[in-house]
């Protein structure tokens, strides 16, 4: 079977640790007994067939076969020869929960070819198109979640993990922290162990919310991480009995859960971070490939969050007010600002220039440099997600697009008046609005191909209109004896 790779080589294999390829025996000796070969469908959720370790070598020929007619999204019916797919050999990740269990993502393939619905392989195209240009892409997700346990007598049939956690101000609490303390090292040590470095970990603002910040890398290998990463906190959250939910809002009245892309460019052959400029006018020490970038990001804003906020919950999240804290500290408009999470792009600035700053930490602040989208929830399909913004900033390198001056201001409290004076336009507020939108931008139809981005858009109206068609217990309550 043809080597697929290419994205650079899959971004040369994690940019960020030494190439990992695994042997049978190595494997053996490490006590794996299974191995699990993955893609993801449409949705971004792993499928894979176990392979006990004996058959290890062949399976990375790619010897396992898959009805695609089975799977949302993938663009097969039951007449269809099998996909195959060719797992990566850099990318082999011993689970540190299960360690007699390795699993290792991999790009469909159709009759010894790369398969045109495939989501990794999307990404692989964009990341070529940069390399092209002399550029790649890093990533860092932000990765937020609420741990549930499920309570017929609570809304909604569930509640925080611990019925102790149900303080009004919950962010960064001390004792809610202390409180889940074991379960929070069951992740980050696992999380370690596969050698993401974690930053820091926190209870986030509602109950039962917690987020987990960990280096960034290229953008194939934090869409792998972050695939396996959903994996990871559902099945130790089951060992407490407890739940590991994705949804961006499962409640109405507190904040819901992102997973904000940290995007920066670096020079694909030295690896430098040329995303900061020290000498930036606009105040935001970005620089001019920065500026280009984040105005195709602007351009083709409304398409992609049909992808990076792929649900109709997602739409729940995306709205100014209605947490216990007041703001959702969610974006709902399309614009950028300073260190202000009031946009859906978020520019953490660097620190102003000190006449005679020392060399070492100018280099420091530059090397930084980056910007956040915060219009992407935990439901996002990382591969296609990292696809639409990557092709998207090329877009605006190569046509030279100007994202405007930053906005520095409070954009919830501005009227309707005032951010039309200043052109600042609003997401999408319902998930048909977001696919109406990506349906007439021609960006995904080039990112997916014609398959992909037809079915996506048929299967994410299907969606829409299931949810719009059932009937809610807001709707009997409201109208049952109203009128």
């Amino acid at each position: 079977m043809n080597e697929l790779k290419t994205g650079a080589q899959i971004e040369a294999s994690a940019s960020n640790s030494p190439p990992r390829k695994e042997t049978m025996n190595t494997l053996i000796e490490k006590g794996v007994e299974y191995v699990m070969p993955f893609y993801v469908d449409v949705h971004g959720i792993p499928k894979t067939k176990t392979v006990p370790i004996d058959h290890f070598d062949r399976m990375m020929r790619g010897s396992e076969l898959f009805t695609g007619a089975a799977l949302d999204g993938l663009g097969q019916g039951p007449h269809d020869d099998e996909l195959a797919v060719l797992p990566d050999p850099d990318r082999v990740m011993q689970l540190p929960w299960r360690p007699n269990v390795a699993i290792v993502p991999g790009q469909l393939m159709y009759h010894e070819q790369a398969y045109e619905m495939c989501s990794r392989s999307a990404l692989a195209k964009q990341i070529d198109r940069a390399a092209k240009l002399g550029l790649k892409l890093n990533l860092g997700i932000e990765c937020e979640t609420y741990i549930v346990r499920l309570d017929p007598s609570a809304p909604n049939g569930i509640a925080p993990n611990d019925p102790r956690d149900n303080i009004s101000k919950a962010a960064y609490d001390v004792s809610l922290t202390l409180i889940n303390m074991e379960f929070l090292n069951d992740v980050v040590s696992s999380m370690n162990q596969l050698g993401w470095k974690v930053h820091s970990f926190d209870h986030e603002d509602a109950n039962g919310q917690f987020e987990f910040d960990f280096t960034y890398a290229d953008a194939m290998t934090m869409a792998d991480r972050f695939v396996v990463w959903r994996l990871m906190m559902k099945e130790l959250a089951r060992k407490y009995g407890w739940e590991a939910t994705m949804m961006a809002k499962p409640y109405a009245d507190r904040t819901g859960s992102g997973a904000h892309f940290n995007m920066s460019l670096a020079d694909a052959k030295t690896g430098e971070n040329i995303s900061g400029d020290a000498s930036d006018t606009r105040g935001c020490g970005l620089s001019k490939r920065a500026y280009q970038f984040l105005g195709g990001l602007k351009k083709h804003a409304a398409a992609i969050v049909a992808v990076s906020c792929p649900t109709v919950n997602s739409y729940k999240r995306l709205i100014k007010t209605g947490s216990m804290t007041g703001y959702t500290w969610a974006p709902i408009f399309i614009s950028y600002g300073g260190n202000n999470r009031t946009h859906m792009f978020r520019v953490p600035m660097l620190r102003p220039h000190i006449e005679g700053q020392q060399n070492s930490a100018a280099h420091e602040n530059l090397s930084s440099a980056r910007w956040e989208c915060r219009a992407v929830d935990p439901c996002t399909n990382p591969y296609l997600a990292a696809a639409m913004f990557l092709a998207a900033g090329l877009d605006g390198i190569e046509q030279d697009l100007d994202p405007g001056d930053p906005q520095l201001l409070n954009m919830y409290e501005l009227s309707d008046q005032e951010l039309a004076s200043r052109g600042i336009s609003q997401l999408p507020q319902t998930l048909l609005d977001a696919i109406t939108a990506f349906e007439k931008d021609d960006l995904g139809r080039r990112v997916m191909g014609d398959a992909l981005f037809k079915s996506y858009i048929d299967l994410k109206k299907a969606e829409w209109w299931s949810y719009h068609q059932s009937i809610s217990q807001w709707e009997v309550d409201h109208y049952l004896t109203k009128f």
